[in-house]
Protein backbone atom coordinates (compact mmCIF):
# COMPACT_ATOMS: atom_id res chain seq x y z
CA UNK A 1 0.00 0.00 0.00
CA UNK A 2 1.20 3.38 -0.89
CA UNK A 3 1.47 6.76 1.40
CA UNK A 4 -0.67 8.26 -0.42
CA UNK A 5 -3.07 5.55 0.31
CA UNK A 6 -2.19 5.21 4.26
CA UNK A 7 -2.83 8.79 4.51
CA UNK A 8 -6.05 9.08 2.85
CA UNK A 9 -7.04 6.89 5.23
CA UNK A 10 -5.82 8.17 8.08
CA UNK A 11 -7.60 11.44 7.43
CA UNK A 12 -10.58 9.81 6.58
CA UNK A 13 -14.16 10.05 7.95
CA UNK A 14 -14.36 9.52 11.68
CA UNK A 15 -16.81 6.80 12.34
CA UNK A 16 -18.92 7.13 15.01
CA UNK A 17 -18.75 4.87 18.24
CA UNK A 18 -21.77 6.29 19.51
CA UNK A 19 -25.05 4.50 20.06
CA UNK A 20 -28.53 5.94 21.35
CA UNK A 21 -27.75 5.71 24.49
CA UNK A 22 -24.80 7.87 24.32
CA UNK A 23 -26.89 10.89 23.17
CA UNK A 24 -29.68 10.33 25.77
CA UNK A 25 -26.94 10.19 28.37
CA UNK A 26 -26.28 13.67 26.94
CA UNK A 27 -29.54 14.33 27.51
CA UNK A 28 -28.88 14.88 31.51
CA UNK A 29 -31.75 12.30 31.99
CA UNK A 30 -32.05 12.83 35.51
CA UNK A 31 -32.08 16.51 35.45
CA UNK A 32 -34.65 16.23 32.36
CA UNK A 33 -37.06 14.44 34.71
CA UNK A 34 -36.94 17.06 37.35
CA UNK A 35 -37.46 19.66 34.99
CA UNK A 36 -40.66 17.70 33.35
CA UNK A 37 -42.18 17.19 36.50
CA UNK A 38 -41.75 20.94 37.55
CA UNK A 39 -43.25 21.97 34.46
CA UNK A 40 -45.94 19.48 35.03
CA UNK A 41 -47.10 20.82 38.11
CA UNK A 42 -46.78 23.98 36.12
CA UNK A 43 -49.49 23.38 34.35
CA UNK A 44 -51.45 21.70 36.55
CA UNK A 45 -51.76 24.66 38.41
CA UNK A 46 -52.64 27.10 36.17
CA UNK A 47 -55.89 28.60 35.31
CA UNK A 48 -58.34 27.57 32.78
CA UNK A 49 -58.31 24.88 30.16
CA UNK A 50 -55.58 23.89 28.04
CA UNK A 51 -55.94 21.67 25.00
CA UNK A 52 -54.22 18.39 25.98
CA UNK A 53 -52.71 18.45 22.99
CA UNK A 54 -51.08 21.14 23.43
CA UNK A 55 -50.01 20.36 27.32
CA UNK A 56 -48.20 17.06 25.80
CA UNK A 57 -46.46 19.19 23.11
CA UNK A 58 -45.58 22.25 25.74
CA UNK A 59 -43.96 19.39 27.96
CA UNK A 60 -42.14 17.57 25.35
CA UNK A 61 -40.66 21.42 23.91
CA UNK A 62 -39.65 21.98 27.42
CA UNK A 63 -38.01 18.27 28.16
CA UNK A 64 -36.17 18.24 24.82
CA UNK A 65 -35.35 21.93 25.60
CA UNK A 66 -33.61 20.98 29.19
CA UNK A 67 -32.18 17.65 27.27
CA UNK A 68 -30.84 20.36 24.51
CA UNK A 69 -29.06 22.46 27.27
CA UNK A 70 -27.59 19.17 28.89
CA UNK A 71 -26.30 18.10 25.77
CA UNK A 72 -24.78 21.59 25.21
CA UNK A 73 -23.50 21.78 28.62
CA UNK A 74 -21.68 18.41 28.15
CA UNK A 75 -19.96 19.89 24.87
CA UNK A 76 -18.68 22.97 26.41
CA UNK A 77 -17.26 21.07 29.58
CA UNK A 78 -15.84 18.40 28.51
CA UNK A 79 -12.52 19.25 29.83
CA UNK A 80 -13.86 19.38 33.13
CA UNK A 81 -15.91 16.28 33.06
CA UNK A 82 -13.19 14.25 32.31
CA UNK A 83 -10.75 15.32 35.35
CA UNK A 84 -13.94 14.52 37.74
CA UNK A 85 -15.17 10.82 38.94
CA UNK A 86 -18.55 11.50 39.13
CA UNK A 87 -18.50 12.67 35.05
CA UNK A 88 -15.67 10.81 33.46
CA UNK A 89 -17.96 8.24 32.48
CA UNK A 90 -19.96 10.49 30.26
CA UNK A 91 -20.15 9.84 26.27
CA UNK A 92 -17.40 13.03 25.51
CA UNK A 93 -14.70 11.70 28.51
CA UNK A 94 -15.00 8.60 27.05
CA UNK A 95 -14.44 9.33 23.74
CA UNK A 96 -17.89 7.93 22.73
CA UNK A 97 -18.98 11.12 21.36
CA UNK A 98 -17.25 14.09 20.30
CA UNK A 99 -17.85 17.60 21.38
CA UNK A 100 -18.67 19.29 17.86
CA UNK A 101 -21.33 15.79 17.72
CA UNK A 102 -22.56 17.09 20.97
CA UNK A 103 -22.94 20.43 20.05
CA UNK A 104 -24.69 19.95 16.94
CA UNK A 105 -26.95 17.78 18.39
CA UNK A 106 -27.61 20.21 21.07
CA UNK A 107 -28.14 23.45 18.86
CA UNK A 108 -30.47 21.42 16.62
CA UNK A 109 -32.83 20.29 19.57
CA UNK A 110 -32.63 23.59 21.01
CA UNK A 111 -33.80 25.30 17.51
CA UNK A 112 -36.73 22.95 16.98
CA UNK A 113 -37.91 22.62 20.70
CA UNK A 114 -38.61 26.74 20.98
CA UNK A 115 -39.57 26.99 17.37
CA UNK A 116 -42.31 23.72 17.29
CA UNK A 117 -43.34 25.63 21.24
CA UNK A 118 -43.81 29.21 19.75
CA UNK A 119 -45.63 27.80 16.78
CA UNK A 120 -47.80 25.46 17.75
CA UNK A 121 -48.43 26.84 21.44
CA UNK A 122 -47.45 30.89 22.09
CA UNK A 123 -44.38 32.60 21.26
CA UNK A 124 -44.16 34.08 24.71
CA UNK A 125 -43.36 30.83 26.03
CA UNK A 126 -40.92 29.93 23.08
CA UNK A 127 -38.85 32.95 23.59
CA UNK A 128 -38.85 32.30 27.48
CA UNK A 129 -37.41 28.49 26.76
CA UNK A 130 -34.64 29.91 24.13
CA UNK A 131 -33.95 32.18 26.93
CA UNK A 132 -33.84 29.75 29.61
CA UNK A 133 -31.64 27.38 27.59
CA UNK A 134 -29.68 30.93 26.82
CA UNK A 135 -28.98 31.23 30.35
CA UNK A 136 -27.87 27.65 31.09
CA UNK A 137 -25.61 27.35 27.95
CA UNK A 138 -23.79 30.88 27.96
CA UNK A 139 -24.62 32.60 31.57
CA UNK A 140 -23.94 29.36 33.70
CA UNK A 141 -21.91 27.07 31.73
CA UNK A 142 -19.33 29.36 30.02
CA UNK A 143 -18.96 32.32 32.55
CA UNK A 144 -20.27 31.21 35.91
CA UNK A 145 -19.66 27.92 36.44
CA UNK A 146 -15.89 28.65 35.70
CA UNK A 147 -15.09 32.08 37.36
CA UNK A 148 -17.41 32.53 40.32
CA UNK A 149 -18.29 30.63 43.74
CA UNK A 150 -22.12 31.85 43.22
CA UNK A 151 -22.62 29.95 39.91
CA UNK A 152 -24.84 28.25 41.35
CA UNK A 153 -26.71 30.71 43.29
CA UNK A 154 -27.11 32.59 39.80
CA UNK A 155 -27.57 29.69 37.54
CA UNK A 156 -30.10 28.35 39.62
CA UNK A 157 -32.58 30.79 37.95
CA UNK A 158 -32.25 28.13 34.41
CA UNK A 159 -33.33 25.26 36.74
CA UNK A 160 -36.48 27.16 38.12
CA UNK A 161 -38.00 28.63 34.85
CA UNK A 162 -39.31 25.48 33.37
CA UNK A 163 -42.79 25.61 35.76
CA UNK A 164 -42.84 29.63 34.63
CA UNK A 165 -42.14 28.39 31.11
CA UNK A 166 -45.11 25.45 31.57
CA UNK A 167 -47.74 28.66 32.82
CA UNK A 168 -46.68 30.40 30.01
CA UNK A 169 -47.34 27.69 27.70
CA UNK A 170 -51.02 27.34 29.31
CA UNK A 171 -52.27 31.36 29.93
CA UNK A 172 -50.07 33.33 28.05
CA UNK A 173 -48.59 35.12 30.76
CA UNK A 174 -46.82 35.75 34.42
CA UNK A 175 -48.92 35.42 37.49
CA UNK A 176 -47.42 35.29 41.29
CA UNK A 177 -48.37 31.28 41.06
CA UNK A 178 -45.24 30.15 39.22
CA UNK A 179 -42.84 32.97 40.01
CA UNK A 180 -42.92 31.67 43.75
CA UNK A 181 -42.56 28.03 41.89
CA UNK A 182 -39.31 29.70 40.74
CA UNK A 183 -38.94 31.15 43.78
CA UNK A 184 -38.65 27.56 45.56
CA UNK A 185 -36.58 26.05 43.17
CA UNK A 186 -34.12 29.17 42.83
CA UNK A 187 -33.62 28.95 46.76
CA UNK A 188 -33.41 25.28 46.82
CA UNK A 189 -30.74 24.98 44.19
CA UNK A 190 -27.43 26.26 46.44
CA UNK A 191 -28.48 23.94 49.87
CA UNK A 192 -28.86 21.10 47.26
CA UNK A 193 -25.73 21.38 45.48
CA UNK A 194 -23.61 22.55 48.26
CA UNK A 195 -24.10 19.67 50.08
CA UNK A 196 -22.93 17.45 47.19
CA UNK A 197 -20.15 19.81 46.63
CA UNK A 198 -18.87 19.15 50.28
CA UNK A 199 -18.47 15.40 49.69
CA UNK A 200 -17.05 15.92 46.26
CA UNK A 201 -14.77 18.94 46.55
CA UNK A 202 -11.43 17.16 46.21
CA UNK A 203 -13.38 16.58 42.15
CA UNK A 204 -13.72 20.21 41.79
CA UNK A 205 -10.80 21.41 42.81
CA UNK A 206 -9.24 18.63 40.69
CA UNK A 207 -11.22 20.05 37.43
CA UNK A 208 -10.45 24.03 38.75
CA UNK A 209 -14.31 24.47 39.13
CA UNK A 210 -14.56 27.68 41.96
CA UNK A 211 -17.26 25.55 43.69
CA UNK A 212 -17.95 27.63 47.22
CA UNK A 213 -16.10 24.30 49.25
CA UNK A 214 -12.84 24.90 47.11
CA UNK A 215 -13.04 28.94 47.30
CA UNK A 216 -14.08 29.68 50.44
CA UNK A 217 -13.80 26.08 52.52
CA UNK A 218 -16.00 23.63 54.00
CA UNK A 219 -16.92 25.69 57.07
CA UNK A 220 -18.59 28.86 55.00
CA UNK A 221 -20.05 26.28 52.84
CA UNK A 222 -21.98 24.87 55.88
CA UNK A 223 -23.07 28.47 56.87
CA UNK A 224 -24.29 29.65 53.76
CA UNK A 225 -26.38 26.44 53.19
CA UNK A 226 -27.96 26.88 56.88
CA UNK A 227 -28.71 30.36 55.70
CA UNK A 228 -29.99 29.57 52.36
CA UNK A 229 -31.99 26.93 53.69
CA UNK A 230 -34.03 29.15 56.19
CA UNK A 231 -34.44 31.34 53.41
CA UNK A 232 -36.36 28.46 51.81
CA UNK A 233 -38.23 27.23 54.13
CA UNK A 234 -39.93 30.65 54.75
CA UNK A 235 -40.45 31.15 50.88
CA UNK A 236 -41.96 27.93 50.65
CA UNK A 237 -43.99 28.58 53.45
CA UNK A 238 -45.44 31.78 52.21
CA UNK A 239 -47.78 31.17 49.60
CA UNK A 240 -50.32 29.78 52.34
CA UNK A 241 -50.63 32.46 54.41
CA UNK A 242 -50.68 35.28 51.35
CA UNK A 243 -54.15 32.93 49.86
CA UNK A 244 -51.68 31.29 46.58
CA UNK A 245 -51.58 27.89 47.87
CA UNK A 246 -54.09 25.91 50.13
CA UNK A 247 -53.60 24.49 53.57
CA UNK A 248 -52.83 21.12 52.62
CA UNK A 249 -49.54 22.91 51.37
CA UNK A 250 -49.12 24.77 54.17
CA UNK A 251 -48.96 21.91 56.50
CA UNK A 252 -46.58 19.44 54.15
CA UNK A 253 -44.71 22.76 53.42
CA UNK A 254 -43.68 23.36 57.01
CA UNK A 255 -43.36 19.56 57.89
CA UNK A 256 -40.87 19.27 55.02
CA UNK A 257 -39.26 22.56 55.78
CA UNK A 258 -38.81 21.47 59.41
CA UNK A 259 -36.88 18.47 57.84
CA UNK A 260 -34.85 20.31 55.70
CA UNK A 261 -33.89 22.90 58.41
CA UNK A 262 -33.03 20.24 60.74
CA UNK A 263 -30.66 18.24 58.37
CA UNK A 264 -29.21 21.54 57.32
CA UNK A 265 -28.29 22.41 61.41
CA UNK A 266 -26.96 18.63 61.21
CA UNK A 267 -24.31 19.97 58.49
CA UNK A 268 -23.68 22.74 60.32
CA UNK A 269 -22.80 21.51 63.41
CA UNK A 270 -21.09 18.47 62.32
CA UNK A 271 -17.74 18.73 61.41
CA UNK A 272 -15.72 15.43 61.92
CA UNK A 273 -15.48 13.78 58.58
CA UNK A 274 -17.09 10.49 58.61
CA UNK A 275 -20.50 12.73 60.73
CA UNK A 276 -19.75 15.43 58.31
CA UNK A 277 -19.99 12.81 55.24
CA UNK A 278 -23.48 11.19 56.21
CA UNK A 279 -24.39 14.43 57.18
CA UNK A 280 -23.78 16.00 53.74
CA UNK A 281 -24.97 12.83 52.16
CA UNK A 282 -28.62 12.72 53.99
CA UNK A 283 -29.17 16.50 53.05
CA UNK A 284 -28.51 16.27 49.61
CA UNK A 285 -30.69 12.74 49.48
CA UNK A 286 -33.39 14.53 51.18
CA UNK A 287 -33.28 18.06 49.60
CA UNK A 288 -34.34 15.86 46.45
CA UNK A 289 -37.69 14.13 48.56
CA UNK A 290 -38.44 17.68 49.76
CA UNK A 291 -38.68 19.56 46.51
CA UNK A 292 -40.74 16.39 45.00
CA UNK A 293 -43.01 16.28 47.86
CA UNK A 294 -43.78 19.44 47.78
CA UNK A 295 -44.67 19.97 44.34
CA UNK A 296 -46.76 16.80 44.48
CA UNK A 297 -48.76 18.08 47.09
CA UNK A 298 -49.35 20.99 44.56
CA UNK A 299 -50.22 18.56 41.89
CA UNK A 300 -52.19 16.54 43.99
CA UNK A 301 -54.47 19.61 45.02
CA UNK A 302 -55.11 20.79 41.43
CA UNK A 303 -55.94 17.19 40.31
CA UNK A 304 -58.55 16.66 43.30
CA UNK A 305 -59.83 20.17 42.13
CA UNK A 306 -60.50 19.27 38.65
CA UNK A 307 -62.06 15.73 39.53
CA UNK A 308 -64.23 16.84 42.32
CA UNK A 309 -66.86 18.61 40.44
CA UNK A 310 -67.41 14.63 38.18
CA UNK A 311 -67.76 13.05 41.96
CA UNK A 312 -70.08 15.55 43.57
Amino acid sequence: MSVIDQNAIAVGPRISEADVGDYLALLKPRVMSLVIFTALIGLLIAPGHFHPVLAVTSLLCIAVGAGASGALNMALEGDIDSLMSRTANRPIPRGRVTRQEALAFGITLSFFSVLTLGILVNWFAGALLAFTIFFYVVIYTLWLKRWTAQNIVIGGAAGALPPVVAWVAATGGIAPEPLWLFLIIFFWTPPHFWALALFRTDDYARAGVPMLPVVAGPDATRLQILLYTIVLVGIALAPWPLGYFDAVYGVVSLALGAGMLWLAIEVFRKRERSQSLRANRKLFAFSILYLFALFATLGLEAVARMIAPLIW
